[in-house]
């Protein structure tokens, strides 16, 4: 009954996949050889001023320019229109057919199938599976398996550590027993890396590509991040022309604001022959995604989920300052409200001091004090072990050198780390082996209590990966990074604290603070015992408003969190009450023409609960019977012109909470200002009441007309277009007849660094009067993002490159507002950061890793991967030289890369 939107699960304000646009026709924020324009059948003007294209006529046609393929593909709005169902939102898709498979109570199956192709069950399999397993497979694996057995695709969503895995190691196996190449995609490196030593022990014929490493490149199965993959369609690399199967883990990376659109733009330019795994946390919208696959690609998608955990969770609160763990929510996923309130209550027991003051600033009590004293906890109640979660590098280190007072290793384990250790910086020069970090964090080691963050050295974060796996670490003080899908088992998890900024606002971690009305009102033990036959309900499920329904019966649902179920005769419009999937279903106003159907609801839909109920006849299978019910409703309704008389929280259902009382309260002090309204006491109020009524409805009706027709506008994105190709124009990227220039080429070599920026600087020559270290050190202002304490007092050598950076950065971004783009100049300009490039400079010219850590106060593996994203934009460099002539350039730039890839900062994954 999900009124979701087409991929609510994944965020608003990042660009959409344009499921509208015909195929192949997407938008593409950086520079490439194809251009997507806006033409019409009729007339356009061009204003010569702001470039723009006035379009006189609704009729539009989408027009693709390949300048390599010299492929033109035309297709009119009415053309699309033939193709598709009329009406709604999603008028330019065509309707997908969605199947559910019958499979046991703890999986759901469903297959997405594209207009007009028939269903065909799966087919048992024949012959030896590609892959055995010494345990028994749990059903939604079987399910998936099946899928994989009958060549489609297939979206695997589970909770973590439910098996997932199993489903894409199958894929790999059957792909190469079927002498079939496979790509494996992970969001970070780390999980690359990790991904290639599991894969490569089992099945051999194994590659790794991660942009810092490529090992057997030609291999039947190759492991890369998204990144890789996406730059290799774009480049129309041969690989991608010989794969069958792309498995994408941890799919649901989808939905992050920065890089989403990585993925987005992989899926959509992948061939149509290609068959996918798709690997997923439980995502809520798994099915409108398979309808997404299903209608780009043109094949079945079919969607296999559990919410079955493996291993159950407990959720606990420990109020900053109270010696004690309140649990709230227990291993079903039952909210404990009476253990929250108290853990609450503790809270403000404790004082201001501890809930720090408005700003998220702590306050008198020492949070190193309480993580200490619950770790100690965790540790005496062998729950380790446990990974605590802070949302700073800074903080991960002042909590672990807190716990570095208890010991939690034995005098055998100690030695096992010391080995394990020293074995793996033994592939360090002698200098780097002296380094402050390795020092310090080998007799934390020792003691069972590891740091993971992104400022570490990539060898110590393997190492300590290794360590905590191996179960020699007990406790691990990590920043989120570390939860991005790698195998790391822990039998508890503590975060230090409910939420982050994330550069916009404070985001919730732990999101167990709700609505507390409606998770009282809701309450199995005070709704079950009033909803009796007849009882009439209000029920809203998204943004469907059902009006009052009518309860026939409810049952418990077996083998699931406690879920009841509830039929209830509901007023339907006619075309949704001839659906057999409840999915499909649309209220219709009481006070219009619809048809009373039962449907089934869970208990948490019911918004209201009336203290009036209706007579049931026996038998309601004929519409008549059904039909003399809404009859009743709405002479009820017709009886009470001000709301149906419902049951007081209180008094009747008996909900005692403090929360309710003040709700209540504040409902009665509302109801008594309506009562004193002058309007009451008008005798033509029911008369007014119902106009307004209408008025509101039409205009609600032309409210939601107006967002359909927004977000269709802003799927299709054409402004968006528009502007972007009005900048590219501008800059002389593109012809007037949006034929790509020499400069787009350039640009379309560029996409680790800003495109438009570095090719500016190229055509400008600024690289050509600048030493290779100066070019390497001005690059570096592309590739770092993080935040420094202070700006560094550059000598007039870097100073000056960087100004004409920021000249460039600022001509830009002018073109770009000018061009009706949103952005702010300011922030546009601050984004290239000069942290780096007294360090870069210095490492360029052959000083040591120990002596450029002393140059700055930034993390050593913030300095290591800064460096290694500059090796691969200065690998782009080298191609975009190339393809402009110069030759001078492209040797400097490979002079560069040569200079920067040593020692400590490109030392071998331990992984390989």
């Amino acid at each position: 009954m999900s009124d979701d939107a087409l991929f609510d699960v994944f965020d608003q304000d990042e660009p959409s996949a344009i499921v509208e646009l015909p195929k192949n026709v997407t938008a593409i924020e950086q520079v490439t050889t194809t251009t997507t324009t806006t033409t019409t059948t009729t007339t356009i003007i061009k204003d010569d001023e702001d470039d723009g294209e006035k379009i006189s006529n609704d009729k539009r046609v989408w027009e693709e320019d390949d300048d390599q393929t010299d492929v033109n593909i035309k297709r009119t709005r009415t053309e699309l229109l033939t193709e598709t169902s009329s009406g709604g939102f999603f008028e330019n898709v065509p309707r997908m057919q969605i199947h559910t498979v019958e499979t046991i109570e703890s999986c759901l199956h469903e297959v997405v199938l594209p207009p007009n192709f028939e269903y065909v069950p799966l087919k048992a399999p024949v012959g030896p599976p590609a892959k055995e397993y010494k345990f028994n497979l749990d059903p939604f694996q079987r399910e998936a398996i099946t899928c994989l057995q009958n060549n489609q695709s297939v979206l695997v969503s589970a909770h973590t550590s439910a098996g997932k895995t199993v489903v894409a190691e199958y894929a790999v196996a059957m792909a190469l027993r079927d002498k079939q190449r496979v790509i494996y995609t992970t969001p970070i490196k780390a999980l690359s890396n990790q991904k290639y030593r599991e894969l490569h022990e089992e099945f051999k014929d194994v590659g790794l590509m991660t942009g810092d490493v490529t090992l057997n490149p030609s291999a039947s199965c190759l492991i890369m991040t998204t990144e890789i993959l996406r730059s290799m369609l774009y480049r129309g690399s041969e690989i991608t022309r010989e794969v069958a199967w792309v498995i994408f883990d941890e799919i649901h990376y989808l939905r992050d604001k920065e890089r989403g659109v990585i993925w987005e733009e992989t899926i959509i330019l992948l061939p149509d022959n290609v068959h996918y795994v798709f690997l997923s946390a439980t995502i809520p919208n798994a099915k409108q995604f398979a309808e997404w696959i299903s209608f780009l690609h043109n094949q079945p998608c079919h969607v296999v989920y559990t919410d079955v955990r493996p291993v159950p969770l407990h959720h606990y609160i420990y109020p900053a300052g109270a010696d004690g763990l309140h649990l709230v929510v227990d291993e079903t996923g039952k909210f404990r409200e009476d253990n929250f309130s108290s853990a609450m209550a503790t809270l403000r027991d404790v004082g201001d001091a501890a809930k720090g003051d408005k700003r998220g600033r702590r306050g008198g009590l020492k949070t190193e004090t309480n993580v200490f004293k619950i770790v100690k906890m965790i540790m005496e109640r062998n729950l380790a072990p446990v990974i605590v979660f802070s949302f700073s590098k800074k903080d991960c280190e002042t909590y672990a050198c807190a716990i570095a007072k208890l010991d939690f290793n034995s005098e055998d384990e100690k030695h096992l780390v010391e080995e394990v250790f020293n074995n793996a910086i033994d592939l360090l020069s002698d200098e780097d082996k002296k380094l402050p970090q390795i020092n310090t964090v080998l007799p934390l080691l020792k003691k069972g209590v590891g740091i993971h963050h992104s400022g570490l050295l990539p060898i110590i974060k393997e190492t300590i990966e290794i360590l905590f796996g191996e179960g020699l670490i007990k406790a691990l003080f990590a920043t989120e990074t570390f939860s991005m899908g790698l195998n790391m088992p822990a039998r508890t998890v503590l975060f230090t604290a409910a939420r982050k900024f994330d550069g916009k606002e404070l985001r919730w971690k732990l999101e167990l603070v709700q609505d507390q009305i409606a998770i009282m009102i809701n309450e199995p033990k005070y709704l079950l015992p009033f909803l009796q036959p007849g009882r009439l309900v209000t029920v809203k499920c998204g943004d469907l408003n059902f009006d009052w329904c009518v309860v026939l019966n409810f049952h418990k649902k077996p083998g699931e969190k406690p879920l009841y179920i509830i039929d209830v005769l509901a007023h339907l419009t006619f075309e949704s009450a001839a659906q057999k999937l409840t999915v499909e279903i649309q209220p219709c106003p009481l006070s219009e023409r619809g048809e009373m159907k039962v449907i089934p609801i869970q208990h948490t839909l019911i918004r209201d609960i009336s203290a009036i109920r209706v007579y049931i006849p026996d038998d309601l299978r004929t519409k008549e019977s059904r039909q003399t019910i809404l009859k009743s409703v709405q002479d009820i309704i017709g009886r009470h012109p001000l709301g149906l008389p419902l049951l007081d929280p209180i008094r009747d259902m008996g909900i005692k909470s403090s929360d309710m009382i003040s709700y209540i309260k504040q409902y009665s002090t509302l109801q008594t200002r309506l009562d004193e309204h002058p309007l009451t006491k008008n005798s033509q109020l029911i008369y007014i009441y119902e106009q307004y009524e209408r008025k509101a409805h039409i205009e609600k009706q032309v409210i939601d007309a107006k967002n359909e027709l927004k977000k269709a506008q802003s799927l299709l994105q054409i402004g968006d277009l528009k502007r972007h190709k009005r900048v590219l124009r501008r800059l002389g990227y593109c012809n007037s007849a949006d034929v790509i220039d020499l400069k787009g080429r350039v640009a379309c070599e560029i996409d680790t660094g800003d495109e438009l920026v570095t090719t500016e600087l190229l055509f400008n020559g600024v690289f050509n009067d600048l030493t290779v270290s100066q070019a390497c050190a001005l690059l570096s202002c592309f590739v770092f993002q993080e935040k420094a304490n202070e700006m560094p007092k550059l000598r007039q050598e870097l100073s000056g490159p960087l100004r004409l950076l920021q000249e460039t950065a600022r001509r830009v971004a002018r073109v770009s507002i000018e061009s009706k783009i949103d952005m702010d100049e300011e922030r546009y300009v601050d984004g290239f950061k000069p942290y780096m490039m007294d360090v870069v400079k210095a490492w360029v010219d052959g000083q040591s890793f120990a002596s450029i850590c002393k140059m700055t106060t930034i993390f050593e593996g913030s300095i290591v991967r800064c460096m290694r994203r500059l090796e691969e934009l200065l690998r782009q460099m080298c191609c975009a030289a190339k393809a402009i002539g110069n030759s001078e350039l492209e040797a400097k730039f490979t002079e560069g890369t040569q200079k920067i890839k040593r020692d400590i900062v490109f030392a071998a994954s331990l992984y390989l």
